[in-house]
Order: C-alpha cells, then sequence, then structure tokens
C-alpha cells in the first residue's frame, strides 16, 4: 500500500514540476504575433489549397500582414475575402476579377488518336514518363484524371469523351489542375473574359502529322488571323493567342477555323 502512496505522490510531483517548467519555457520563448494575422486568417476560405502558392492559409495570412503576399492572393476567397483583408490591413479596396481554367485540348476519344493500350499505373504522370503520354498527339490530354483527383473544390469531372470537364460555378482558379497535368495544358483565365479561345496546344509544324493524330488538331493555316477584323490574333508556336483588349466577339474566327478549334469563352460558361 505505501509503494502505491509513495508511487502517486511522485507522480503528482513530477506533473507539478514539469507544469512548472512548461510555463517558464512558453513565457522564455514566446514570440509576439501581430493580431492582424489571426484577423486575416480568419478571413480566408479555409481551403489549404495552396492557389497562393503558399503552404496553407496561416503562411498566407502571415505573408500577406508582413507585406510579402498581396491582399488578393487567396484565390478561393475570391472578391470578397480580398476587401476583407484590405481593410484589415487598411488599405484602398482591391479589384478581384474571379479566375478559372481552361482546358486549351479538344482531342477528344473520336478525334484524338491513341498510341496503343496503356497498362501501367493509372495516372497522367505515370503515362507521361512511361510513354509520353497515351495520345498520338504529343500534346494531346491524357485523360487518367489527374486533374480531378487534384481539384480541392470539386470543380473537375471526367467526361465521357474523355476529357476533363470545368464546372465553372465551382471553378475559382487555384491553379492545382495546371500544376497537376503534365502536359500543362490548363490555363488560367479571368471568368469575365470576352472572345475567342483555342481548345488545342500542338505546337508541331507536321501538318500532314497533326491530321492523323486528332481530326481536332490546330493546322496552322492561320485562317484565323486573315478573318479577323481587329487584327487581335497572331500565331505564337503555330496557336492562334487573342489580344482580348481588341477582340470584339464578332466570330468570325470562330466561323473561320475549320478544325473547330476556337470557340468564344463566354459561350462554355
Amino acid at each position: 500500500m505505501n509503494t502505491i502512496i509513495y508511487t502517486i505522490i511522485v507522480a503528482v510531483a513530477i506533473a507539478f514540476v514539469l507544469g512548472v517548467l512548461l510555463g517558464l519555457f512558453k513565457k522564455i520563448f514566446h514570440v509576439d504575433v501581430d493580431p492582424k494575422v489571426q484577423k486575416v486568417r480568419d478571413v480566408l476560405s479555409g481551403a489549404n489549397c495552396g492557389g497562393c502558392g503558399m503552404a496553407g492559409c496561416d503562411a498566407f495570412a502571415g505573408a500577406v500582414v508582413k507585406g510579402d503576399a498581396a491582399a488578393d492572393g487567396c484565390v478561393a476567397g475570391g472578391a470578397a475575402c480580398a476587401t476583407s483583408i484590405a481593410e484589415i490591413l487598411g488599405k484602398a479596396g482591391v479589384e478581384v476579377k474571379p479566375k478559372v481554367a481552361f482546358l486549351a485540348c479538344h482531342g477528344t476519344k473520336e478525334c484524338a488518336q491513341d498510341k496503343g493500350n496503356y497498362e501501367g499505373v493509372q495516372t497522367c504522370k505515370a503515362a507521361q514518363l512511361v510513354m509520353n503520354g497515351t495520345k498520338k498527339c504529343a500534346y494531346g490530354c491524357i485523360g487518367l484524371a489527374d486533374c480531378v483527383k487534384a481539384c480541392p473544390f470539386g470543380a473537375l469531372s471526367m467526361g465521357e469523351d474523355g476529357l476533363p470537364i470545368v464546372d465553372y460555378k465551382k471553378c475559382v482558379g487555384c491553379g492545382k489542375c495546371q500544376k497537376a497535368c503534365p502536359k500543362k495544358l490548363f490555363q488560367i483565365i479571368n471568368l469575365d473574359t470576352k472572345g475567342s479561345i483555342a481548345r488545342c496546344s500542338s505546337r508541331s509544324d507536321n501538318k500532314p502529322q497533326i491530321r492523323k493524330d486528332c481530326s481536332f488538331g490546330c493546322f496552322k493555316c492561320g485562317l484565323c488571323v486573315k478573318k479577323c477584323p481587329e487584327q487581335c490574333i497572331e500565331l505564337v508556336n503555330g496557336l492562334p493567342k487573342i489580344d482580348y483588349t481588341k477582340c470584339t466577339s464578332c466570330g468570325e474566327c470562330v466561323n473561320a477555323c475549320t478544325d473547330k478549334v476556337l470557340v468564344l469563352f463566354q459561350d462554355l460558361i
């Protein structure tokens, strides 16, 4: 019985000493935290999506208060979040345009030729490493859904045509899909973009092979450039690049494109 009592007394004494030491250490090593950091953290989305370029919401909150990150850096929080952060920091209002992801590939199962049956690890990254993708087009979507798995907002799903579908009501343009895609097929653009956009990323200059690999691949004919009345399109690496400050969404380039590569972005929303 005495042994049990002694054991209890010793345990209590040790716990008391440890408690005192922990209290002392807390005071000795205490670091003052700017109260603005917690205020900023409270208005963030809490998604920890990494769209801000930081490790998470805590890291972003600290960085934005220090001035190492922009007030509009939380893409998941959007305009309301940026406005709240600006108010906390005592800055003028911040105008934030919602962003979304756009898949620059239209190589569906029906129009893009496969190299063969891929039976390796079922990820785009693995298929890229093993055989440079599953499509004959070196720039085509592999279709094994790495982007879908990476999206923290459930804004991506795989369509029956073998391509990922973006739900623009859920997408916040965090860029996770862009980072996950080994072919770099996703573009992050403003949701209010008006004008044509190319659904192809093929930079190949082998025109006959383009036709064989994908019937919807950009043929580099330049008709879109020639037909544009505003002269707002130029070919960069063989692909149409649109100057949205000049584009009027007239649709002339879309109608001229025999490969159905160009589409008015606003029609996709």
